[in-house]
């Protein structure tokens, strides 16, 4: 299979993301910069996905008895909190949720920032360009260390 191909479904699964997917092309030979754009775009891809997987998820399982209990009892449990909440999310939320989306680390990417999106209820329009721009972020940052890694690495052998 092509190695920028194997990247991008890389860039799909959740815990790799572009985390393993831009380091995985370009060590097989893909030119970084392609190896971001598409790497990128594949992980990009993953917010709507999972928006749309969540709502679907979500309403089947409130037909469930147990999960509605619950989802109700967090809800109750939040609606105290939803004032504090407002205030710090017009203030700091799509540029937190930025923030964390673009640490490159192990579940800080595009699927954990649309399921705190989701679970916090914010709008989704709005939080897919908070997340997007932090994937963007997170990818310019892997492709920065991936080719500064595989450079030392060339200069030591």
């Amino acid at each position: 299979m092509n190695p920028l191909l194997e990247g991008m479904l890389l860039s799909l699964l959740p815990i790799a993301e572009l985390r393993g997917g831009i380091p995985y092309a370009v060590a097989l030979g893909t030119n970084p910069i392609i190896a971001f754009i598409f790497c990128t775009l594949a992980n990009i891809l993953v917010i709507p996905i999972c928006f749309l997987f969540l709502i679907t998820l979500h309403k089947l399982l409130l037909k469930s008895k147990v999960y509605k209990k619950i989802f109700n009892a967090y809800l109750n449990h939040s609606d105290h909190k939803k004032e504090k909440v407002k205030k710090a999310y017009e203030t700091y939320g799509l540029i937190a949720l930025t923030v964390f989306v673009a640490i490159p680390l192990p579940l800080t990417g595009a699927w954990t920032g649309t399921f705190i999106a989701w679970l916090l209820r914010l709008k989704r329009v709005k939080s897919f360009f908070a997340i997007a721009l932090g994937v963007i972020i997170a990818g310019v940052i892997v492709t920065l260390i991936t080719t500064g890694i595989l450079t030392f690495l060339r200069f030591l052998l």
